[in-house]
Protein backbone atom coordinates (compact mmCIF):
# COMPACT_ATOMS: atom_id res chain seq x y z
CA UNK A 1 0.00 0.00 0.00
CA UNK A 2 1.13 3.09 -1.10
CA UNK A 3 1.97 5.62 2.29
CA UNK A 4 0.15 9.13 2.44
CA UNK A 5 0.46 11.79 5.07
CA UNK A 6 -3.00 12.35 7.31
CA UNK A 7 -3.92 16.20 6.80
CA UNK A 8 -6.30 18.14 8.25
CA UNK A 9 -8.09 21.42 7.51
CA UNK A 10 -10.95 23.90 8.60
CA UNK A 11 -14.17 24.09 7.11
CA UNK A 12 -16.16 27.38 6.61
CA UNK A 13 -18.67 26.68 9.88
CA UNK A 14 -15.50 26.25 11.96
CA UNK A 15 -15.31 21.86 12.05
CA UNK A 16 -12.40 20.17 11.79
CA UNK A 17 -12.37 18.00 8.35
CA UNK A 18 -9.49 15.17 7.47
CA UNK A 19 -8.25 14.02 4.40
CA UNK A 20 -5.26 11.51 3.26
CA UNK A 21 -2.54 12.70 1.22
CA UNK A 22 -1.01 10.42 -1.47
CA UNK A 23 1.73 12.56 -2.86
CA UNK A 24 2.77 11.26 -6.34
CA UNK A 25 5.63 11.28 -8.13
CA UNK A 26 7.07 14.16 -8.73
CA UNK A 27 5.94 16.55 -11.83
CA UNK A 28 2.73 14.56 -11.21
CA UNK A 29 0.85 16.48 -14.07
CA UNK A 30 -2.30 16.81 -11.89
CA UNK A 31 -3.63 15.93 -8.72
CA UNK A 32 -6.76 13.53 -8.04
CA UNK A 33 -9.45 14.06 -5.45
CA UNK A 34 -11.50 11.03 -4.21
CA UNK A 35 -15.00 11.45 -2.80
CA UNK A 36 -16.57 8.61 -0.96
CA UNK A 37 -20.23 7.16 -0.22
CA UNK A 38 -22.66 8.21 1.58
CA UNK A 39 -21.83 6.78 4.89
CA UNK A 40 -18.04 5.62 3.85
CA UNK A 41 -14.68 7.53 3.74
CA UNK A 42 -11.23 8.10 2.46
CA UNK A 43 -10.28 4.66 3.38
CA UNK A 44 -12.55 3.42 0.47
CA UNK A 45 -10.10 4.56 -2.19
CA UNK A 46 -7.31 2.69 -0.46
CA UNK A 47 -6.99 -0.13 -3.48
CA UNK A 48 -7.47 3.01 -5.78
CA UNK A 49 -4.89 5.61 -4.31
CA UNK A 50 -2.54 3.57 -4.73
CA UNK A 51 -2.99 2.53 -7.40
CA UNK A 52 -3.38 6.06 -8.96
CA UNK A 53 -0.30 8.23 -6.95
CA UNK A 54 1.97 6.17 -9.31
CA UNK A 55 1.25 8.99 -11.60
CA UNK A 56 -0.76 11.78 -9.76
CA UNK A 57 -0.92 13.30 -6.44
CA UNK A 58 -4.24 11.70 -4.96
CA UNK A 59 -6.02 13.43 -1.93
CA UNK A 60 -8.92 11.23 -0.27
CA UNK A 61 -11.49 12.90 2.06
CA UNK A 62 -13.81 11.97 4.73
CA UNK A 63 -16.93 14.32 4.72
CA UNK A 64 -18.09 15.74 7.45
CA UNK A 65 -19.50 13.57 9.90
CA UNK A 66 -17.43 10.43 8.76
CA UNK A 67 -14.44 9.16 9.37
CA UNK A 68 -11.70 11.36 11.14
CA UNK A 69 -13.42 14.33 10.58
CA UNK A 70 -15.16 15.97 12.86
CA UNK A 71 -19.09 15.84 13.64
CA UNK A 72 -21.01 18.57 12.45
CA UNK A 73 -23.69 19.72 15.59
CA UNK A 74 -26.29 20.66 13.18
CA UNK A 75 -27.45 17.74 10.90
CA UNK A 76 -28.95 19.79 8.29
CA UNK A 77 -25.31 20.72 6.90
CA UNK A 78 -25.11 17.33 6.20
CA UNK A 79 -26.01 18.16 2.47
CA UNK A 80 -24.18 18.01 -0.79
CA UNK A 81 -23.84 21.69 -1.63
CA UNK A 82 -22.23 22.29 2.44
CA UNK A 83 -19.50 18.92 1.36
CA UNK A 84 -19.05 21.06 -2.08
CA UNK A 85 -17.87 23.78 -0.31
CA UNK A 86 -15.97 22.11 1.99
CA UNK A 87 -14.02 20.39 -1.05
CA UNK A 88 -13.32 24.06 -1.82
CA UNK A 89 -11.16 24.40 1.64
CA UNK A 90 -9.51 21.19 1.05
CA UNK A 91 -7.75 22.31 -2.41
CA UNK A 92 -7.50 25.43 -0.53
CA UNK A 93 -5.57 24.08 2.27
CA UNK A 94 -3.51 21.11 -0.05
CA UNK A 95 -2.20 24.29 -2.19
CA UNK A 96 -4.50 22.79 -5.52
CA UNK A 97 -5.43 25.08 -7.60
CA UNK A 98 -8.12 22.23 -9.80
CA UNK A 99 -8.03 18.71 -9.42
CA UNK A 100 -9.85 16.27 -11.43
CA UNK A 101 -12.75 14.70 -8.82
CA UNK A 102 -13.42 10.71 -8.82
CA UNK A 103 -16.69 10.42 -6.73
CA UNK A 104 -18.44 7.32 -5.32
CA UNK A 105 -22.51 7.79 -5.24
CA UNK A 106 -22.73 11.08 -2.95
CA UNK A 107 -19.44 11.78 -3.96
CA UNK A 108 -20.67 11.97 -7.50
CA UNK A 109 -23.07 14.12 -6.53
CA UNK A 110 -20.60 16.67 -4.80
CA UNK A 111 -18.62 16.55 -8.07
CA UNK A 112 -21.41 17.42 -10.26
CA UNK A 113 -22.33 20.42 -7.74
CA UNK A 114 -19.07 21.51 -7.31
CA UNK A 115 -18.62 21.58 -11.24
CA UNK A 116 -21.46 24.30 -10.96
CA UNK A 117 -20.37 25.85 -8.25
CA UNK A 118 -16.68 26.15 -8.74
CA UNK A 119 -16.13 25.51 -12.29
CA UNK A 120 -12.64 26.33 -12.11
CA UNK A 121 -11.66 23.81 -9.38
CA UNK A 122 -12.97 20.73 -11.12
CA UNK A 123 -10.35 19.60 -14.11
CA UNK A 124 -12.41 16.67 -14.89
CA UNK A 125 -15.02 13.93 -13.03
CA UNK A 126 -15.04 10.37 -12.76
CA UNK A 127 -19.19 10.22 -11.56
CA UNK A 128 -19.35 6.53 -9.83
CA UNK A 129 -22.41 4.72 -10.35
CA UNK A 130 -24.51 7.95 -9.35
CA UNK A 131 -26.78 10.77 -11.75
CA UNK A 132 -29.42 13.13 -11.81
CA UNK A 133 -31.98 10.52 -11.10
CA UNK A 134 -31.92 8.49 -8.18
CA UNK A 135 -33.92 4.89 -8.54
CA UNK A 136 -36.37 4.86 -5.27
CA UNK A 137 -35.25 0.97 -5.20
CA UNK A 138 -31.67 1.96 -3.98
CA UNK A 139 -32.76 5.23 -2.16
CA UNK A 140 -35.57 2.52 -0.27
CA UNK A 141 -32.74 0.06 0.30
CA UNK A 142 -30.70 2.59 2.00
CA UNK A 143 -33.06 4.31 4.21
CA UNK A 144 -32.84 0.15 5.91
CA UNK A 145 -29.77 0.96 7.66
CA UNK A 146 -28.72 4.53 7.31
CA UNK A 147 -28.38 5.84 10.51
CA UNK A 148 -29.88 2.89 12.77
CA UNK A 149 -27.83 1.11 15.45
CA UNK A 150 -25.12 -1.20 15.20
CA UNK A 151 -22.67 -3.20 16.88
CA UNK A 152 -20.62 -5.73 17.42
CA UNK A 153 -17.94 -7.21 19.15
CA UNK A 154 -15.59 -8.66 16.83
CA UNK A 155 -14.29 -7.83 12.99
CA UNK A 156 -15.31 -11.11 12.24
CA UNK A 157 -19.12 -10.31 13.39
CA UNK A 158 -18.78 -7.07 11.60
CA UNK A 159 -17.61 -9.07 8.17
CA UNK A 160 -20.71 -10.82 8.42
CA UNK A 161 -23.17 -8.23 8.39
CA UNK A 162 -21.49 -6.74 5.97
CA UNK A 163 -21.87 -9.58 4.06
CA UNK A 164 -25.66 -9.98 4.72
CA UNK A 165 -26.36 -6.55 4.25
CA UNK A 166 -24.39 -6.24 0.80
CA UNK A 167 -24.15 -9.43 -0.72
CA UNK A 168 -26.33 -9.37 -3.64
CA UNK A 169 -24.26 -5.93 -4.51
CA UNK A 170 -20.77 -8.09 -4.75
CA UNK A 171 -22.13 -11.95 -5.08
CA UNK A 172 -18.12 -13.24 -5.77
CA UNK A 173 -16.71 -11.83 -2.80
CA UNK A 174 -15.15 -14.27 -0.34
CA UNK A 175 -15.08 -13.45 3.15
CA UNK A 176 -11.49 -11.78 3.64
CA UNK A 177 -13.09 -8.79 1.00
CA UNK A 178 -15.91 -8.87 3.50
CA UNK A 179 -13.63 -8.26 6.63
CA UNK A 180 -11.82 -5.27 4.16
CA UNK A 181 -15.18 -4.03 3.61
CA UNK A 182 -15.50 -3.69 7.58
CA UNK A 183 -12.77 -2.42 8.39
CA UNK A 184 -13.18 0.25 5.91
CA UNK A 185 -16.83 1.21 6.70
CA UNK A 186 -16.26 0.74 11.00
CA UNK A 187 -13.92 1.83 13.37
CA UNK A 188 -13.88 0.37 16.81
CA UNK A 189 -14.74 2.34 19.50
CA UNK A 190 -12.94 3.22 22.92
CA UNK A 191 -15.44 0.80 24.74
CA UNK A 192 -14.01 -2.46 22.59
CA UNK A 193 -17.16 -2.21 20.23
CA UNK A 194 -17.36 -1.94 16.24
CA UNK A 195 -19.74 0.75 14.64
CA UNK A 196 -20.27 2.32 11.23
CA UNK A 197 -17.99 4.82 11.42
CA UNK A 198 -20.18 7.94 10.82
CA UNK A 199 -22.14 10.24 12.31
CA UNK A 200 -26.02 8.19 12.87
CA UNK A 201 -27.19 11.99 12.24
CA UNK A 202 -26.46 12.25 8.57
CA UNK A 203 -29.78 9.98 8.55
CA UNK A 204 -31.69 13.34 9.29
CA UNK A 205 -31.56 15.43 5.67
CA UNK A 206 -31.40 12.00 3.99
CA UNK A 207 -35.22 11.23 5.53
CA UNK A 208 -36.44 14.12 5.40
CA UNK A 209 -34.90 15.65 1.75
CA UNK A 210 -33.99 13.02 0.23
CA UNK A 211 -30.46 12.68 -0.83
CA UNK A 212 -30.71 16.05 -2.71
CA UNK A 213 -33.76 18.42 -2.02
CA UNK A 214 -33.35 20.23 -6.19
CA UNK A 215 -33.82 19.09 -9.45
CA UNK A 216 -29.67 17.85 -10.54
CA UNK A 217 -30.52 17.50 -14.18
CA UNK A 218 -29.85 21.47 -14.59
CA UNK A 219 -26.47 20.99 -12.73
CA UNK A 220 -25.74 17.57 -14.84
CA UNK A 221 -26.29 19.80 -18.40
CA UNK A 222 -23.81 21.78 -16.85
CA UNK A 223 -21.37 19.39 -16.88
CA UNK A 224 -21.07 19.88 -20.55
CA UNK A 225 -17.48 21.00 -21.01
CA UNK A 226 -16.39 19.46 -18.69
CA UNK A 227 -14.27 16.49 -19.32
CA UNK A 228 -16.58 13.51 -18.19
CA UNK A 229 -16.98 9.71 -16.94
CA UNK A 230 -19.59 7.44 -15.67
CA UNK A 231 -18.87 3.97 -14.33
CA UNK A 232 -22.10 1.94 -13.61
CA UNK A 233 -22.30 -1.64 -11.96
CA UNK A 234 -24.69 -3.13 -14.06
CA UNK A 235 -26.64 -4.45 -11.92
CA UNK A 236 -27.23 -0.99 -9.24
CA UNK A 237 -30.31 0.26 -8.14
CA UNK A 238 -29.07 3.68 -7.97
CA UNK A 239 -28.03 4.28 -11.30
CA UNK A 240 -30.47 2.22 -13.73
CA UNK A 241 -29.85 1.53 -17.61
CA UNK A 242 -31.96 4.05 -18.50
CA UNK A 243 -30.80 7.20 -16.68
CA UNK A 244 -27.46 6.30 -17.94
CA UNK A 245 -29.20 6.75 -21.15
CA UNK A 246 -30.89 10.12 -20.99
CA UNK A 247 -27.06 11.40 -19.11
CA UNK A 248 -25.17 10.62 -22.50
CA UNK A 249 -28.45 12.30 -24.20
CA UNK A 250 -27.79 16.04 -21.95
CA UNK A 251 -24.09 15.51 -22.07
CA UNK A 252 -23.08 13.79 -25.58
CA UNK A 253 -19.55 14.16 -25.10
CA UNK A 254 -19.53 12.17 -21.89
CA UNK A 255 -17.94 8.60 -21.85
CA UNK A 256 -19.12 5.63 -19.40
CA UNK A 257 -18.65 1.92 -18.71
CA UNK A 258 -20.31 -0.60 -17.14
CA UNK A 259 -18.61 -3.03 -14.79
CA UNK A 260 -20.37 -6.15 -15.05
CA UNK A 261 -22.33 -8.52 -12.03
CA UNK A 262 -21.81 -5.66 -9.55
CA UNK A 263 -24.33 -3.96 -7.81
CA UNK A 264 -23.77 -0.07 -6.13
CA UNK A 265 -21.12 0.86 -6.21
CA UNK A 266 -18.22 -0.64 -7.71
CA UNK A 267 -15.02 -0.24 -6.26
CA UNK A 268 -12.87 1.35 -8.79
CA UNK A 269 -10.57 -1.35 -8.89
CA UNK A 270 -12.37 -3.86 -10.88
CA UNK A 271 -10.54 -4.15 -14.53
CA UNK A 272 -13.51 -2.72 -16.66
CA UNK A 273 -13.69 0.52 -14.29
CA UNK A 274 -9.43 0.28 -13.59
CA UNK A 275 -9.10 0.47 -17.20
CA UNK A 276 -11.61 2.94 -18.25
CA UNK A 277 -10.35 5.13 -15.59
CA UNK A 278 -6.31 5.14 -16.45
CA UNK A 279 -7.61 5.92 -20.36
CA UNK A 280 -9.92 9.17 -18.96
CA UNK A 281 -7.25 10.40 -16.93
CA UNK A 282 -4.23 9.59 -19.24
CA UNK A 283 -6.75 12.21 -21.93
CA UNK A 284 -6.59 15.30 -19.40
CA UNK A 285 -3.95 17.52 -19.77
CA UNK A 286 -1.16 18.19 -17.09
CA UNK A 287 -2.09 21.35 -15.27
CA UNK A 288 -0.12 24.36 -16.18
CA UNK A 289 2.73 24.23 -13.79
CA UNK A 290 4.78 27.81 -14.03
CA UNK A 291 3.41 30.68 -11.83
CA UNK A 292 2.58 32.98 -14.82
CA UNK A 293 0.48 30.17 -16.55
CA UNK A 294 -1.04 29.41 -13.28
CA UNK A 295 -2.24 32.74 -12.79
CA UNK A 296 -3.60 33.18 -16.25
CA UNK A 297 -5.26 29.67 -15.94
CA UNK A 298 -7.13 30.30 -12.89
CA UNK A 299 -7.71 34.13 -14.20
CA UNK A 300 -9.33 32.60 -17.41
CA UNK A 301 -11.07 29.34 -14.99
CA UNK A 302 -12.18 31.79 -12.82
CA UNK A 303 -14.12 33.86 -15.10
CA UNK A 304 -15.37 30.93 -17.15
CA UNK A 305 -17.11 29.48 -13.82
CA UNK A 306 -19.20 32.88 -12.86
CA UNK A 307 -20.50 32.89 -15.59
CA UNK A 308 -21.43 29.30 -15.77
CA UNK A 309 -22.95 30.05 -12.70
CA UNK A 310 -24.87 33.12 -13.64
CA UNK A 311 -26.62 30.51 -16.08
CA UNK A 312 -27.54 27.82 -13.55
CA UNK A 313 -28.90 30.49 -11.64
CA UNK A 314 -31.24 31.98 -14.27
CA UNK A 315 -31.82 28.58 -15.69
CA UNK A 316 -33.43 27.45 -12.02
CA UNK A 317 -35.35 30.68 -11.53
CA UNK A 318 -36.81 30.31 -14.98
CA UNK A 319 -37.48 26.30 -13.92
CA UNK A 320 -39.05 27.98 -10.49
CA UNK A 321 -41.26 30.59 -12.40
CA UNK A 322 -42.74 27.90 -15.10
Amino acid sequence: MSTFTERTYTSKDGLKLYYRDYAGPDGAPFTVLCLPGLTRNSRDFEDVAAHLSAHYRVLCADFRGRGKSEYAKDPMTYVPPKYAEDMGRLLDAAGVDEAVFIGTSLGGLVSMISANVMRHRVKAIVMNDVGPDIDPEGIARIRTYLGKPASHTTWEDAARAMMVLNGRIYPDWVFSDWMTMARRAWAQQPDGTIKPDYDPNIAVPFNTQGPVAVDLWPMFRGLNGIPLLVVRGGTSDILSAASLANMHAAVPAMRSVEVPGIGHAPFLMEPAAREAIAAFLNDQPATPRGLVGRIITRIRKRAASVLHLARILKAYRTQKAA
